[in-house]
């Protein structure tokens, strides 16, 4: 087929329809002149995110309900795994590339990606993912990709390469709930031959302060998901209590100035959350005092 997508973009979402228009807007711009599809799982938002994506006639659209009521029952949250899952599945290009609904792509991240994949694979070596460097914005000013038990590589924000996660069978959906399922898929990439490399020239802008109650809620099971992770590697890619990981940092100043696109919503969650907190109120005195 012509038109066969070369790069299929899966993004998880719920209730961050400011921001994953802003990652929409950013991955136009990057995709323009390649050919891809764009997959959005979204897990039943409720703040206008779905009228926003029905409209959007390049979005594959898959609508999991992992939250709220029916029929008078809670529904039980799945994994991320199973979420991130059924847009794998559903992925037809041979590069399957991972974001986040909060984050901008930092122009030429994903097309560098793939030409290093293309690179890679042409001259013989058996790559099954790229990680993009990423930080989080505003805090951190240095960008990183992550290691993982064995000083293993894995992918925070990049490219997998479709064949590697069919070989695989995808994201461990019932170990984890939440926290160390994509270290443990990229151990699986590792264990069947494949290498996972980073991409040195894509950068990631990830803004952390967004949803702050369900990133609350997901730490209260990070400890049993990392017992269970220690577990079902020990003897593999992890022995002596040592190698559980660890980051490789590197500089990046952004021509593009890419994060200026969160400037904006940064101030206005700052200033709701003084707001809330009466400081606003005390602040807008003192400003007004002191004139």
């Amino acid at each position: 087929m012509e038109n066969k997508p070369l790069i299929s973009v899966v993004i998880g979402s719920y209730n961050r329809t400011k921001f994953l228009r802003l990652t929409i807007e950013s991955l136009r711009e990057e995709l323009k002149s390649l050919p891809h599809e764009t997959i959005i799982v979204d897990g039943g938002s409720t703040d206008g995110t779905l009228k926003w994506l029905i409209k959007q006639k390049d979005i594959i659209t898959i609508v999991q309900h992992n939250h709220g009521k029916w029929k008078g029952k809670n529904i039980e949250r799945r994994s991320w795994g199973y979420f991130m899952n059924l847009g794998f599945k559903c992925a037809q290009s041979k590069y399957v590339c991972m974001l986040s609904d909060d984050c901008l792509i930092v122009p030429g991240a994903i097309v560098n990606g793939y030409n290093l994949f293309e690179e890679k694979l042409g001259n013989g070596q058996k790559v099954g993912a790229v990680a993009f460097y990423w930080r989080n914005w505003p805090e951190k000013e240095r960008y990183w990709v992550g290691l993982t038990l064995g000083k293993k590589m894995f992918v925070n924000h990049g490219m997998y390469l479709k064949k590697a996660l069919d070989e695989v069978g995808y994201i461990d959906e019932d170990t984890y709930h939440f926290y160390y399922a994509d270290g443990d898929l990229c151990l699986k990439i590792w264990q069947k031959g494949y290498s996972v490399i980073d991409s040195p020239n894509s950068y990631i802008e990830h803004y952390s302060h967004v949803a702050p109650f369900f990133r609350r809620s997901n730490a209260g099971r990070e400890k049993s998901d990392w017992k269970n992770y220690l577990n079902k590697w020990k003897g593999v890619f992890y022995n002596d209590g040592k190698s559980t990981g660890g980051i490789i940092e590197k500089d990046y100043m952004d021509p593009n100035k890419t994060a200026d696109r969160f400037v904006l919503h940064h101030s206005l969650n700052l200033q709701w959350k003084l707001f809330k907190s009466g400081e606003f109120i005390i602040s807008n005195i003192k400003k007004y005092i002191s004139k």
